[in-house]
């Protein structure tokens, strides 16, 4: 004995069968809404990697500087001290209007976050710049260690050689 469709059932999949790809192009659209999305944000969340770039850290960034100069032979164990110039600062994003006469406006950029909330747009945050640095390690009384500590420093801070003092310490 063969099964036979009802007659309501007979004429949807009559339809459905004529709007096929409807259904799967409306099927694949739901599907792909309910996935999470991997670029946004959620309103409150803040960006933890943005948040990493906006500050300086002067302290991790000494113990990196003597871990690193440790590691230079016959230096021995570094310590580190490092003066800035200032603080960290921020580009800020800027509008500039130019009338006719030559005059004209320079504002800063601000988007809003709603509830009448606005916050600047920056471009960039520039770190801080150094005034000078101090090495203390063991080996610092060598000529050849204290040329190699100094060259070091100079590289990763910008440093010229008369800015950077690399004296010798207790073992």
């Amino acid at each position: 004995m063969k099964w036979k469709w009802p007659e309501a059932a007979q004429r949807w999949k009559g339809a459905l069968g004529k709007y096929i790809y409807v259904v799967l192009v409306i099927a694949v659209g739901m599907v792909l809404l309910l996935l999470p999305s991997g670029g946004r944000d959620s309103p409150g969340e803040e960006t933890p990697a943005r948040e990493e770039g906006a500050s300086f850290d002067l302290d991790a960034f000494e113990k990196k500087l003597e871990c690193t100069l440790s590691q230079i032979e016959g230096a021995g164990e570094a310590q580190v001290v490092l003066t800035l110039d200032g603080g960290s600062r921020q580009v800020l994003a800027r509008n500039q209007d130019r009338d006719g006469d030559g005059g004209g406006s320079n504002t800063v950029v601000t988007v809003g976050k709603g509830s009448g909330q606005q916050e600047v747009v920056p471009l960039q945050t520039v770190a801080p710049e150094f005034r000078g640095a101090l090495v203390v390690c063991p080996g610092g009384g060598d000529a050849r260690v204290r040329l190699q500590l100094i060259e070091a420093v100079a590289a990763l801070t910008g440093l010229g050689s008369d800015r950077i003092s690399v004296c010798a310490g207790g073992a």
